[in-house]
């Protein structure tokens, strides 16, 4: 009897080991999609997922449910995976929500109004720090003066961000403070406008910026703490549940690790230092492991090759169009590109090279030649923005592993300046999306935020149409250089993802990776471009567990 008992009790634990385990979540009745293994559509109705917050099984319609612990009913509503945003700057998109935001502002008067506005209602701030202007925008047709903006404050300094980072634009007092004059020479790689007198007009172009930004007083921790969690409301508002980091100090290192720490990370974080220093401080011999169960890890450097258009400091193989003086600003040189290249490749390291110009591209094309021959495997080379390429070196963008990380919204935003500056006979590189696709290149698709909002929705409907917000122009412009609703989505998502070596961890709601997805009120892959940019986000979960929603 004693071994009758012991061949059931072991024919039962056979069993038991022979039957799945219990899923712990099905999430129910949702019309599902994501990018599968081969870069395809794959779709769904119902998702397992389990303690650890990982995709289990996707489920077909009419396919039998496996009893779970938990079930979540979609209502019906659009499954699709987290949204990932391959360029950001996550603390300046806390800080630019927390100080004063010029980005909607349509006139210089405009801009001046809000300024003084903000000014009075915070009468404690010493400083009056924000960011977002744009002459461009407001049809000024030059750089705001510092002069201007005393009209507005002149009792305390203040500093304001141009909206593509790479200017800012002070009154008298914040450049007298900082000790800047006519006889200060501009650095390298910067540039002070000025005026008539060659005394500082009042805005500062690249590396000039630090000239005056060394002596404004940097945030305490308690605010760059305030600072993020704004910046991951911002984020998870938008859908987006992962971003590249580009240009990350130790100090938001630093935040981020107290976030997670207190458990207060949400959001994923690809974290690309802003210089050697912060690399060797941080990661030491080589990228960091994942840290907070796959929220955050550090494994690349940002680099700065040249500027921005607007402010003239991207760098043009021919001289700019609208000003026949100026190619651009060089932030390295050639030997130095290579050498910082090198030196991150050593290691392991990802390099990421902020390139906007022709010449630029080029550089950075012939630097990833040249380090390929030394550096093999599997480098994933980026080139941010990579925005104004030669047509003649677009067949590059398909090798070596070159992934041009672009923001689509940049386009539109840029399109009438990009005409200004280049001129109509050299736009046919311009934002060349497909041109990199069919290249064989890859794109990754970010937003730049807080330079563009951080709308991955927004960015989609741009990269489908070439249209902005307003659908203009009509038709597109180069129309030729949209891509694919499919590939727009991947952009945002699993090409994003690959192109920070995060795949098979999230970006794709596949058996095995983080159960990163949002709830929406309509199909990306189906809704019109204008339909597109009106996406409403439902819900938003991140490894299973609900972050944001109704």
């Amino acid at each position: 009897m004693l071994l009758t008992l012991a061949r059931s009790l072991a024919a039962v634990s056979a069993l038991a080991l022979a039957a799945p385990a219990l899923a712990d979540t099905l999430v129910d009745n949702v019309d599902g999609l994501t990018i599968d293994e081969t870069g395809a559509v794959k779709r769904f109705t119902g998702l397992v997922f389990d303690d650890d917050g990982k995709v289990t099984t996707l489920l077909a319609r009419g396919e039998a449910r496996p009893r779970t612990d938990f079930l979540i009913d979609g209502e019906g509503r659009v499954m699709i995976p987290g949204m990932i945003d391959a360029h950001v700057h996550v603390m300046d998109i806390g800080f630019g929500a927390l100080t004063l935001d010029l980005s909607d502002t349509t006139s210089l008067d405009d801009a001046l109004a809000k300024i003084k506005a903000f000014a009075e209602e915070n009468p404690g701030r010493p400083w009056i720090l924000g960011r977002g202007w744009n002459q461009e925008k407001w049809g000024l047709g030059r750089f705001p003066t510092a002069a201007e903006l005393d009209s507005a404050v002149a009792d305390r300094p203040v500093w304001l961000e141009r909206a593509d980072n790479h200017a800012n634009w002070g009154n008298t007092l914040a450049i007298t403070t900082a000790g800047v004059t006519a006889k200060t020479a501009d650095p390298a790689g910067g540039k002070i406008i000025r005026d008539a007198k060659g005394g500082p007009a009042g805005v500062f172009v690249d590396r000039a910026v630090e000239l005056v930004g060394k002596v404004v007083p940097p945030p305490r921790p308690e605010d760059r703490d305030l600072a993020f969690i704004k910046a991951q409301e911002v984020l998870l508002g938008f859908g987006v549940t992962a971003v590249a980091d580009m240009g990350t100090e130790l100090t938001d290192w630093n935040t981020f690790r107290r976030a997670g720490d207190a458990g207060r990370l949400q959001i994923r974080i690809m974290a690309y230092a802003d210089s050697f220093e912060t690399l060797d401080t941080v990661a030491g011999p080589e990228p960091t492991v994942w840290l907070y169960d796959d929220r955050l890890r550090m494994g690349g450097i940002k680099l700065y090759l040249d500027g921005a258009l607007g402010s003239r400091g991207a760098v043009l193989k021919a001289p700019y169009h609208d000003d026949p003086g100026a190619k651009g600003l060089p932030l390295l040189s050639p030997a130095q590109l290579r050498n910082l290249m090198s030196r991150a490749a050593m290691d392991n390291f990802q390099t990421a090279v902020h390139a906007i110009g022709d010449a630029a591209n080029n550089e950075v094309l012939g630097a990833v030649e040249e380090l390929s021959e030394t550096y093999k495997g599997d480098r994933r080379w980026r080139i941010e923005h990579a925005q104004i390429i030669d047509p003649v070196d677009i067949a590059r963008m398909g090798q070596n592993g070159v992934i041009a990380s672009m923001q689509p919204l940049h386009q539109t935003s840029d399109r009438l300046m990009a005409e200004a500056r280049l001129g109509p006979d050299r736009l046919e590189g311009a934002y060349p999306w497909r041109s990199v696709l069919n290249a064989g290149g890859r794109l990754a698709f970010g937003s730049d935020a807080p330079v563009e909002p951080a709308d991955p929705f927004a960015g989609m409907a741009a990269a489908i149409s070439r249209t902005d917000a307003q659908g203009q122009p009509f038709g597109g412009w180069f129309p030729q250089e949209a891509v694919s609703r499919e590939t727009a989505l991947a952009g945002f998502t699993s090409d994003a993802a690959f192109a920070g070596f995060a795949e098979g961890r999230f970006g794709r709601l596949l058996p095995g990776e983080r159960a990163d997805f949002l709830l929406v009120d309509r199909d990306p892959l189906l809704a019109a471009p204008d339909a597109l940019r009106q996406t409403k986000v439902i819900g938003v979960w991140i490894g299973g567990v609900k972050v944001k929603g109704e």
